[in-house]
């Protein structure tokens, strides 16, 4: 049963829903402590005053907005109270909108909306209303002291929210000044043709469970080795080289010739190689689950899923190391 981080009441119009709400991302990020090289033992962090590195206790620490160098503007704890957003337990329906009119940019982090106990009536009518409009509403709500902007749909069943970035949050395409060219020469018809070719034979199904972090198995696999005790051998990896101009066709043709699996032109048999490793996304997936199956009954209890990557040069590192331990 998960465990609600937030209650409060969607509103909108007369219509008030007892609600609850819940995380929707579990965020697995592997985490370390900082540690002295020399005997390993843990590192502390103080908060030290500058002028003379003597410790501050917390309750004579105040907030300063800076201003100019060394110049600050000093807010105490109760301005700041009073200046927090009225505490309310009301999600404020303000708007409804097409979903595809959201540019995702906005969008921050997600949440399931559950109902309270006695709104299972309200909350389903509220779900299913919006689900036959095929409209996202726009609300606003306080959590953690912070005003949030919030986008809730639904799936017919389940309302999700997500909150969202407001508008001068957001940086404009129109402020990249110097990053995007303005005087690139125009594609030819023949290399726009090529391209998109290309994410044809690349285009499928969007399968979440197909994308999987990598770096993080491939870390925890190594924290495992460590702690076993067995000798790492580092991989070495090629950095992709990026294609230049003259370079686009032959690139184009010879990705689209890899992945169809036809013979390549004289002397594009290393690009072809290497194009075969990062084309095709049906046959890496494939590759990976069957990887992730074979090594799945030697995996650990603690990480069941670190040591099926499917980067080979993880894979290598890992079977040299075991190889060296062995022996």
């Amino acid at each position: 049963m998960p465990r609600a981080i937030w209650s409060g009441t969607i509103s909108f119009g007369l219509l008030n829903v007892p609600v609850k709400l819940y995380s929707a991302v579990a965020r697995k990020q592997v985490s370390f402590r900082e540690l002295r090289a020399s005997d390993k033992s843990r590192v502390r962090h103080r908060r030290v005053a500058e002028s003379d590195g003597e410790e501050v206790p917390y309750e004579e620490i105040v907030k300063g907005y800076e201003i100019g160098p060394e110049q600050y503007v000093v807010l105490t704890r109760d301005e700041l109270e009073d200046m927090d957003p009225k505490k309310t337990r009301a999600i404020e329906i303000q708007d409804f909108v097409d979903l595809e009119a959201i540019d995702p940019i906005y969008f921050d982090h997600p949440y399931y909306l559950g109902p309270d106990r006695g709104s299972e009536r309200a909350y389903a009518l509220l779900a299913r209303a919006m689900a036959d409009r095929g409209r996202v509403a726009i609300a606003r709500f306080v959590l953690r002291n912070r005003e949030h902007l919030a986008a809730i749909r639904s799936t017919g069943e389940v309302l999700m929210m997500a909150t969202m970035r407001f508008a001068d949050e957001v940086v404009s395409p129109d402020e990249l000044d110097g990053v995007i060219p303005e005087d690139v020469e125009e594609p030819k018809k023949r290399e726009l043709e090529m391209a998109g070719a290309l994410i044809d034979q690349l285009s499928s199904e969007f399968e979440p469970d197909r994308y999987r972090d990598e770096y993080r198995e491939e870390l925890l696999s190594l924290i495992e080795s460590k702690a076993r005790g067995e000798e790492v051998v580092e991989a070495v990896s090629e950095e992709p080289k990026p294609t230049k101009a003259p370079d686009l066709m032959s690139a184009l043709e010879e990705s689209l010739q890899a992945i169809k699996g036809e013979p390549l032109a004289a002397g594009a048999k290393r690009d072809g190689d290497r194009a075969r490793k990062r084309a095709p996304a049906k046959s890496r997936a494939s590759s990976r689950s069957s990887s992730g199956r074979s090594s799945g009954s030697k995996s650990s209890s603690k990480s069941s899923g670190s040591k099926s990557s499917g980067r080979k040069t993880g894979t290598g590192s890992r079977s040299r190391s075991k190889a060296k331990a062995a022996k």
